[in-house]
């Protein structure tokens, strides 16, 4: 409609969550018109952290390191293991400053329908973690949908044959919700109130 180039940048936009047709056609039409010195730096932006950034060699977060900054931290508690879906809840953990302790990013959950098995999600790296380093408890984050309650028990039950200690956080987060957009109050007390399974 536009030509090749700007139909090709509004196509590429809508590859962003939550952005329709309509929405990635505005930003294009903004950048290239409104802004262009911001869409110089966005595409430099873009261009360098798909060159920089990889996953953390122990907790898979993405990082422009071999080992991202949380795993760096000597002050975390190595005994705790939090499992999570995604970059996006370990922020939202983060933000709510109720935990001290070490993550893992699995980067989606099992889903057998879509053939994602333990090892697409890095599940056999998390338990050779267990084998090697002096885990108490792994906490077990994972969204509390079909999908993130199987990825759990999953776990779970393989971190329990390990001999490790698994907790589950509590349910102040809501049933079908998503870890990134749950408030940081609701978050602290969902720790606060982990139980052992």
């Amino acid at each position: 409609m536009f030509g090749p180039v700007i139909d090709e940048l509004i196509d590429a936009l809508r590859c962003l969550p939550g952005v329709g047709p309509k929405s990635a056609q505005r930003m294009a039409l903004h950048l290239l018109d409104k802004d262009p010195r911001a869409a110089g730096r966005l595409s430099t932006a873009i261009e360098q952290a798909v060159e920089r950034v990889g996953r953390c060699q122990l907790c898979r977060m993405l990082t422009e390191a071999t080992e991202c900054e949380i795993c760096a931290n000597q002050r975390r508690q190595p005994d705790l293991l939090c499992v999570l879906e995604t970059p996006a809840d370990l922020f939202a953990i983060e933000q709510s400053g109720s935990y001290r302790g070490r993550y893992f990013v699995l980067f989606g959950h099992l889903s057998p329908i879509d053939g994602i098995g333990p090892e697409a999600i890095g599940i056999d790296q998390l338990l050779q973690r267990l084998v090697d380093e002096d885990i108490k408890e792994l906490i077990l984050a994972t969204n509390l949908t079909v999908e993130g309650e199987a990825t759990a028990h999953y776990i779970g039950s393989h971190a329990q044959a390990l001999g490790v200690g698994v907790s589950r956080i509590a349910h102040g987060v809501p049933l079908g919700g998503e870890l990134e957009y749950v408030d940081g109050g609701t978050l602290s007390h969902a720790f606060s109130s982990r139980t052992l399974l």
